[in-house]
């Protein structure tokens, strides 16, 4: 694990001071007395006016080369924001006297889309150098992967810089897994500031991509609110012992796999969560209502999956004089 840094304290103190200072900010009155946000859609409108243009012509080219990439950066985005603050620290590689992210538990052999990344960040560079953090382009990038799939578009707050540290074991500790309780979600997503409400909406990412045999295997053998049918039809290509076909893929979402929508919340209601954490969901549980509500109701769903994905783009960023531009997304940049 890398040594800590000032980066890192800062966004310690940032997460503290976000803790305190919020109920404050809720007490102002909308108006000129309003402390100034510190993040805005407009932040680059002067110094790289066609970011988002940018962003969203080589999310096209990466999505038609593979539409399963839109779930890959939208889960990339999730597990930066969960180390750290949403920083690009995931983005690190290892290097020597430096273990980044990318080895935790979480990530290892599962998350994709670094290449997208990168080449987002060259074509931006092209256009504006210096600028624009590798945190703001995985933030748009995560939208338009939504956004291209078929689902909502929404303005991003920007002015993000990127951290010159990583946390393997806060990777380990603090990313929810495929076996979680519904405890284990609330609390996890409550760690880092999200109500019951923004994790049922955030966990509709699911509507769309695809998980391994070996994280789905334990509830389609052995877990009881499982459609007996679906887990029959999975465990065609998940077989009971483990080492064999661990890396075979299954939709998260077995009626539109990669197509953003709610179909995800109609699988919970009829048993067909793919992971033990997606049935969680809807087992008897607190979040049961708000399930059969998605299930009915896309617009809902994805109104609420907007507020929650601002929500979470908002987990303790590095801004002002904090962080850096990095240049290479995979490397901190030298002073």
């Amino acid at each position: 694990m890398a040594a800590a840094s000032s980066t890192t304290t800062t966004a310690w103190r940032c997460c503290l001071l976000l803790a305190l200072v919020l109920p404050m900010i809720s007490s102002f009155a909308a108006g000129d007395d309003a402390p100034p946000l510190p993040m805005t859609p407009s932040y680059y409108s002067k110094s790289c006016p066609t970011l988002e243009a940018i962003v969203r012509g080589t999310m096209v080219s990466a999505i038609k080369a593979e539409r399963r990439m839109g779930a890959s950066i939208l889960r990339l985005f999730f597990h930066d924001c969960f180390v750290q603050g949403c920083d690009a620290s995931i983005l690190l590689d290892d290097v020597q006297g430096f273990v980044g992210e990318k080895t935790a538990g979480p990530n290892a052999n599962s998350i994709r889309g670094y290449e997208v990344i990168d080449k987002i960040k060259a074509n931006v560079e092209a256009a504006c150098p210096g600028v624009v953090s590798c945190a703001d382009i995985l933030a748009l990038a995560a939208r338009e992967g939504v956004n291209l799939l078929g689902g909502p578009s929404w303005e991003v707050p920007l002015g993000r810089r990127d951290s010159t540290t990583a946390s393997k074991s806060e990777a380990d500790s603090d990313l929810p897994g495929p076996s979680s309780s519904l405890a284990d979600l609330i609390a996890a997503f409550g760690k880092k500031g999200l109500a019951p409400r923004d994790m049922t909406a955030l966990s509709g990412a699911h509507t769309i991509g695809y998980a391994q045999c070996q994280f789905f295997r334990g509830h389609i053998y052995n877990d009881t609110n499982v459609d007996p049918l679906f887990a029959a039809e999975r465990r065609r290509r998940c077989p009971a012992a483990s080492g064999s076909g661990d890396s075979n893929l299954a939709p998260l979402d077995d009626m539109t796999a990669l197509a953003f929508d709610n179909a995800y919340y109609r699988d919970l209601v009829g048993r067909r969560g793919l992971l033990h954490s997606d049935q969680e969901l809807f087992n008897g549980g607190s979040q049961d209502e708000r399930v059969k509500k998605y299930s009915t109701d896309p617009d809902l769903f994805a109104g609420d999956f907007v507020a929650a994905m601002i929500k979470m783009g908002k987990i303790c960023p590095l801004t002002g004089a904090a962080g850096q531009i990095r240049k290479n997304c995979r490397v901190v940049s030298s002073s």
